[in-house]
C-alpha cells in the first residue's frame, strides 16, 4: 500500500470537516474490514483517512422507543446487533440474518454504517432493512438529511452518498404486527456470499418482497407481492414465487447463472413466505 495520511477527530462534526466531497481519496474508516481489502489490491489508494473510532459514544448505541422503533448507531458492530436484547425484541429478524454474515471474526470488527457505505450487492442487511422499510440519518457539511435505505444503494459498490456525508444512524421502525424472514442461498459455506438473498416482511393486509445478491441492488418486488395480495394459503405462495421469477432482472455471477437463479427465487420466496406465515 501507498503511503496516506490518518487523522482522529474527537467528534463527528470534525470528521465530516476533515472529508472533501470533491476528492474521493479522502475516505472515512470505522471497522475498515472491507476498505482494508481493497487497500491491500491495490483497488483503493487513498491520500488520506478519516477514522470514526474516536467519536462521540452515542453512535454506538442500540436504543428502543416504547413502540419498538430501533435506532441503531452507524458504528454499531454487527455482532452487536446480533447479541443485542432490543433487537431480539423488536426486529429478530435482523438478529437472525447476523449468524450467517460472513464470520465472527468479521462481525466483531465491521460497522453498520460501513457495512451499508460499502455497498456491495452481495450484502445480507441491505435487503432486510428495505423490506423493513428502515432509514438512514446522514450527516454532511451541509446538514443533516434522511432517507430510506433503498434510496442509498444505487449500483455495484454505488451510494447516494456525497464524499463529505457520513451516515450516523439506522432507524427500523416497528413490526407492528408484521413478522419478517430472511432467507438466502450460498453455493458453499453458509456464511458465504449469498448467490440470493430474499426479505420478506408480512402483515395481514400487505407484504414487503425484496430480493438481493442475485441483483445488482436490494429490489423490491412490487409485481410479486400484487400477486401475493391478501391471500395466504399455497397457491398465492406459489404465484408470488412465479410473479417474483418473471420481475426480478437477475445477473449471472460466480455464484450462478440468471437462470438459476430465477429457479432459486422462485423456491425461497415460497419458503421465506411460508416462514413469515407460520
Amino acid at each position: 500500500m501507498r503511503p496516506f495520511e490518518l487523522l482522529e477527530p474527537r467528534s463527528l462534526d470534525e470528521a465530516v470537516r476533515l472529508l472533501d466531497r470533491d476528492d474521493p481519496a479522502v475516505r472515512a474508516i470505522g471497522g475498515g474490514t472491507a476498505l482494508m481489502l481493497l487497500m491491500k489490491s491495490g483497488l483503493y489508494r487513498p491520500r488520506r483517512l478519516v477514522s470514526l473510532r474516536g467519536v462521540e459514544a452515542r453512535y454506538r448505541t442500540i436504543t428502543a422507543d416504547h413502540d419498538g422503533t430501533l435506532h441503531i448507531g452507524a458504528l454499531v458492530r454487527l455482532a452487536e446487533i446480533e447479541h443485542s436484547y432490543e433487537v431480539a425484541r423488536h426486529a429478530p429478524v435482523l438478529a437472525r440474518a447476523m449468524r450467517t454474515l460472513s464470520s465472527v471474526r468479521i462481525r466483531n470488527v465491521a460497522t453498520l454504517g460501513g457495512h451499508l457505505a460499502h455497498a456491495d450487492p452481495h450484502l445480507d442487511l441491505p435487503p432486510v432493512l428495505v423490506a423493513l422499510d428502515a432509514r438512514l440519518v446522514i450527516r454532511g457539511r451541509d446538514g443533516e438529511r434522511s432517507l430510506p435505505v433503498a434510496a442509498l444503494l444505487r449500483g455495484y459498490f454505488e451510494t447516494t452518498l456525497g464524499n463529505d456525508e457520513l451516515i450516523t444512524e439506522v432507524i427500523v421502525p416497528s413490526l407492528g404486527g408484521r413478522r419478517a424472514v430472511y432467507l438466502k442461498c450460498t453455493a458453499r459455506a453458509a456464511d458465504d456470499w449469498p448467490a440470493l438473498g430474499v426479505a420478506v416482511a408480512v402483515g395481514p393486509n400487505d407484504a414487503r418482497i425484496v430480493v438481493g445478491a442475485a441483483t445488482e441492488r436490494p429490489t423490491r418486488l412490487a409485481a410479486a407481492e400484487a400477486a401475493l395480495g391478501t391471500a395466504r394459503d399455497d397457491t398465492a405462495l406459489r404465484r408470488a414465487g412465479d410473479a417474483a421469477a418473471r420481475e426480478a432482472k437477475l445477473v449471472s455471477d460466480q455464484h450462478g447463472s440468471a437462470a438459476y437463479k430465477r429457479e432459486l427465487l422462485r423456491v425461497y420466496l415460497r419458503r421465506a413466505l411460508a416462514e413469515a406465515l407460520g
